[in-house]
Order: C-alpha cells, then sequence, then structure tokens
C-alpha cells in the first residue's frame, strides 16, 4: 500500500515548470503528434459518444498492430492483459465511425496544490480536479477483446487542465508534455490520468481510481498491463544543476522530476500504464541523476535506496497513464 497521503502526493508536482535543454533528435513514437519547441504537441481529436452526450478524445496507445496503425500511436500488446477487468470500460464503433463509451469525465472541478513553501513537499493541501464517473477509463475494451488507450480531453463540463488549445471543427488538441527518462534516453511524454487522488491533483489529471485494477502490481512483464516506474522523492535539486532530479526538486519549481520508466514503447515490455515505485536516497547517499530503471534496482538492492519510509523499494500501489510520445536523444 501507499505508506500515507503525503507519500503519495510526493509524485507529482502542480508548478510552473522550467525549460530543460536537451537536444531535439530521438525517435518520434506517437505518430499522429506533433511535437513543438514549447513541450507541447497537436494531435488529432476524435469524436465520441456517451449515451447523447459528445465527448472528444484521443487514442495513444493499442494492443494490436491494427489499432495502432489506424490511429498512428504506440502499440502496447500488454494492454491486452487489462480486459476483463475493472481497469477497462466497454466500447464500440458504429457504422459512423463513432466511438460509444460506458462512461465520461466530470472535467468542471478546480484542482488544488499547495505546496510547502520552504520543502515543497509534502504539499499543504491537495485537491484533485478532473474526476472520472462510475464507469469511465481511458482504456477502453473493444468488442474483439482489444483495448485501446482513449483518454477523454473534452466534453460539455469543460476540458482537461493539460489542453493548451482545442479546436473541434479542425478536430485538434495541443497539449502540455513532461520530461522524464526511459532506458537511459531523455523522453518526453503525456499525463492524462491518475489512480490515486493526490497524484492526480499534483499531476492535474483525472481521477480514475478503477486503474488500479489493472494487473499487477510489482509485475513488468508480457503478463502485466504495467510498466515499471521509479520517481525520486528526495533528489538533488536546483534548477541548472545537472544532478537536479525528484519531487522535492520538482515541488519547489525546479522543473519536472525527470521519473524513471523500465522501457520505451519501441520494446515489448512497454505500457502508458506506470506502475509507480517512490524512490528515497537514504541519509548519507549522494543523490546523482538516474536515467535507466534497472540501474536504480540496482542501488535499491545495494542499499543506496529505499521507499520513503525506509521499507524496502517497491511499488507504491498507484498507477499513472503517461503514454511516451517522442525520445530526444
Amino acid at each position: 500500500m501507499i505508506q500515507s497521503l503525503a507519500t503519495a502526493s510526493l509524485f507529482f508536482a502542480s508548478v510552473t515548470i522550467l525549460p530543460f535543454a536537451l537536444p531535439r533528435g530521438g525517435e518520434q513514437f506517437v505518430g499522429s503528434a506533433t511535437v513543438h519547441a514549447d513541450d507541447t504537441a497537436t494531435l488529432p481529436l476524435h469524436e465520441g459518444r456517451v449515451g447523447e452526450r459528445v465527448v472528444w478524445f484521443v487514442v495513444l496507445d493499442a494492443s494490436t498492430s491494427n489499432l495502432a496503425d489506424r490511429f498512428d500511436c504506440n502499440r502496447s500488446n500488454k494492454l491486452a492483459v487489462a480486459a476483463g477487468t475493472p481497469a477497462v470500460q466497454q466500447g464500440w464503433f458504429d457504422r459512423a465511425g463513432l466511438l460509444h463509451f460506458a462512461g465520461t469525465v466530470d472535467f468542471a472541478p478546480d484542482h488544488l496544490v499547495v505546496p510547502d513553501p520552504v520543502t515543497g513537499f509534502p504539499p499543504l493541501q491537495v485537491r484533485a480536479g478532473s474526476r472520472a464517473d462510475t464507469y469511465y477509463s481511458p482504456l477502453v475494451q473493444l468488442p474483439d477483446g482489444s483495448v485501446i488507450n482513449a483518454p477523454h480531453l473534452l466534453n460539455a463540463t469543460g476540458r482537461h487542465d493539460k489542453v493548451v488549445e482545442a479546436d473541434t471543427t479542425a478536430r485538434t488538441v495541443r497539449f502540455r508534455l513532461t520530461h522524464g527518462f526511459a532506458r537511459g534516453h531523455a523522453v518526453l511524454y503525456m499525463s492524462t490520468d491518475a489512480s490515486n487522488e493526490t497524484a492526480a491533483a499534483l499531476e492535474v489529471v483525472t481521477l480514475v481510481p478503477r486503474l488500479n485494477s489493472a494487473p499487477t502490481p510489482g509485475g513488468d512483464g508480457t503478463n502485466s498491463a504495467r510498466a515499471s516506474l521509479a520517481a525520486f522523492v528526495n533528489g538533488a535539486t536546483g534548477a541548472n544543476n545537472p544532478q537536479r532530479q525528484g519531487l522535492n526538486s520538482a515541488l519547489l519549481g525546479d522543473g519536472d522530476p525527470l521519473n524513471v520508466l523500465a522501457w520505451l514503447p519501441n520494446q515489448g515490455r512497454y505500457s502508458p500504464l506506470w506502475d509507480v515505485h517512490l524512490a528515497a536516497w537514504r541519509a548519507g547517499a549522494q543523490p546523482t541523476r538516474q536515467t535507466e530503471f534497472a540501474h536504480i534496482a540496482d542501488l535499491a538492492r545495494n542499499g543506496q535506496l529505499t521507499a520513503p519510509d525506509g521499507s524496502r523499494f517497491g511499488p507504491s500501489q498507484f498507477i499513472v497513464d503517461c503514454p511516451i510520445i517522442k525520445s530526444l536523444d
């Protein structure tokens, strides 16, 4: 379990982030996205229905090659492992090509994050903003058993807080991205949903508790719908410090926390469902920037890292939905 509400709240930062200078080469994974220099991406916006209500969504990952090609998005075969669990909602395409969903999101509530002015964390106050209804999940199981990651970004209640601009006539949406690392590569990813209220509030994403039913906490293989992610709670600080990394740094306004994902979208064990492992440097250890999950796991085995409460490093029992859009090196 998450050791405490305060511990869970360390994962994300709802603060103004500073640009993080990185090379702009690398590999684009979500081909339908146009990545901009200001760390935003423009994507196709698709129309759907929840009963008679109009909703607008994007497709970022699919469990089959056919669907990945159709939507020009990431292929994540592991998403099929979530089929038949409460982590998905049911959906179907009609003859006009509209996707029909069981549930959607209330975008009207305001999110709230008040960081500690000295330490950054734990925040003094947090409240999740946009919230899933009883039936909503960004994971949609289609009648043939395939699963797509199709987060709702707009409906009659408003729009996702990370949407910069949306045009339902042109059917495009521009969305804020976040810096991180995967397999030693600098990457940009798109955060849309989280299973924990505090995490959703701090990341400014939709709260979807049912996502936490995705198999399996601590599982990272092809028999799990999740992929491992490490987030430091006490890394080096300072916006210009080359070793800077961590939730403390992010909450103090240095920039993105630079979280570390175990896999890239071109690898079979990739999933957009990040199984968050909160990590703390032991007292006396010198925090250094990490870019590979496997190395972080080695540091934990060697006794340099623990969970935030001093227990063994491992899954913190919540998920964030954060598809990788592009690598930068």
